[in-house]
């Protein structure tokens, strides 16, 4: 049987009925003009969403991982030296992924909770008077941790520092959650996936890429097949792709561009920061802490959630599985065992919000936690209702 009860984790997220129905369609011929009615308006609807006007978007079989190794097989070239911190799981997959092909990364190691260390970076690139640093590796929303770092503030770092390094992005987890401004920031490469802010099931890897990573292209060395962005960009000419395109959820990927944009960009992003600060007063009410360590880092798309010292948190997520048929995130690496998360991205409402909210306290009480059933849902609904209360203030 399959459950009811919305998930909590942070991807993939819960599908609308209405975009499940638009990924559930017959079968086209993706080499016939049919195609391409659907293929051109999402890639158009994700640039909207990535505020760009003048990069191009290209759209993978595969999924945010995939969406890495694209980035970095498309401009770089074995030897080639990167920059990045490690400050959670995901920053480290793809420091992994860059040594696995032969790139010179000079890690920035942090804490896991930190954000990325844009003072710092300014350091390494000012030192960097031969430029010998190709690319900028930064996660904008670290998944295992709760923790947004400032985009904005690594490109000023570059700037100040005058380097021409591309900056390349991991936006998986923030992506179409909370604002994301690829030509102001000057991002060369934004990397995201369908089953995050997008609300679609996974399989999609969606890039976007600046004139300048357009340009990097052809000089890059590093092997790359099914992930050559030159062969894609042949493929839309021609409105069809270098193989058989996955047409389904492309078609969801328009409808999702759509829908997003139809709420208002900003209103997505305000809903997310809504839903998101009702569960950090939750948290606050629990007598817990966030991993994230300052509120200038707090995620609107996850909030990992410190256990008392001695305390799995797997424990948690185990039995919220088990008992009330409810999904958390489990702590990743440094983390594991320490934290459990609550995913609040994609298609969630404050209502949603509050069940797993719920669910949550029944849990730690259940496993005997000093919690107080009913004091972290009510410091939610304070927060909503009066949330509530201003929008139609505003309204009005």
């Amino acid at each position: 049987m399959t459950s009811q009860n919305p998930v909590f984790i942070p991807g993939p997220t819960n599908i609308p009925e209405v975009l499940r129905k638009a990924v559930d369609m017959p079968t086209i011929d993706h080499r016939s003009p049919v195609f391409g009615r659907i293929l051109h308006p999402a890639l158009d609807g994700v640039k909207q969403v990535l505020k760009t006007a003048e990069g191009r978007v290209f759209v993978f079989p595969s999924t945010g991982t995939g969406g890495w190794e694209t980035a970095i097989t498309n401009t770089l070239s074995a030897g080639d030296k990167v920059l990045a911190t490690r400050n959670g799981m995901f920053s480290h997959r793809w420091i992994d992924m860059c040594q696995r092909h032969g790139l010179d990364v000079q890690v920035v190691m942090q804490e896991w909770g930190e954000g990325v260390p844009a003072d710092r970076f300014e350091d390494i690139l000012t030192a960097d008077r031969e430029h010998q640093i190709k690319a900028v590796l930064a996660t904008h929303n670290e998944t295992a941790t709760g923790v947004r770092s400032d985009i904005a503030a690594v490109r000023r770092a570059l700037d100040a520092a005058g380097h021409p390094a591309l900056l390349l992005v991991d936006g998986v987890s923030s992506i179409a959650c909370y604002d994301f401004r690829m030509d102001e920031w000057g991002v060369d490469i934004a990397v995201t996936g369908s089953q995050k802010g997008f609300m679609l099931p996974p399989g999609l890897a969606i890039l976007g890429f600046s004139p300048k990573a357009m340009a990097a292209v052809e000089t890059a060395r590093l092997p790359r097949t099914f992930f050559d962005i030159r062969d894609m960009a042949r493929g839309y000419a021609a409105n069809g792709y270098p193989y058989t395109p996955p047409v389904g959820l492309l078609n969801g990927l328009n409808l999702a561009c759509q829908m997003l944009l139809d709420e208002g960009l900003d209103n997505v992003f305000a809903r997310h920061h809504r839903i998101a600060e009702g569960v950090r007063r939750a948290v606050d009410a629990w007598g817990l802490r966030l991993c994230a360590a300052r509120p200038d880092l707090y995620s609107d798309s996850v909030s990992a959630i410190r256990v008392p010292e001695g305390f799995d948190a797997n424990r948690i997520v185990s039995h919220a599985l088990n008992t009330y048929d409810v999904a958390f995130g489990t702590g990743l690496g440094d983390v594991a065992g320490k934290v459990f998360r609550i995913g609040h991205l994609g298609m969630l409402t404050d209502v949603m919000a509050l069940s797993g909210i719920a669910t949550a306290e029944m849990v730690m009480a259940d496993l005997g936690l000093p919690i107080t059933l009913g004091s972290g849902v009510a410091a939610a609904q304070d927060h909503y209702r009066q949330s509530a209360a201003g929008s139609q203030r505003a309204a009005a």
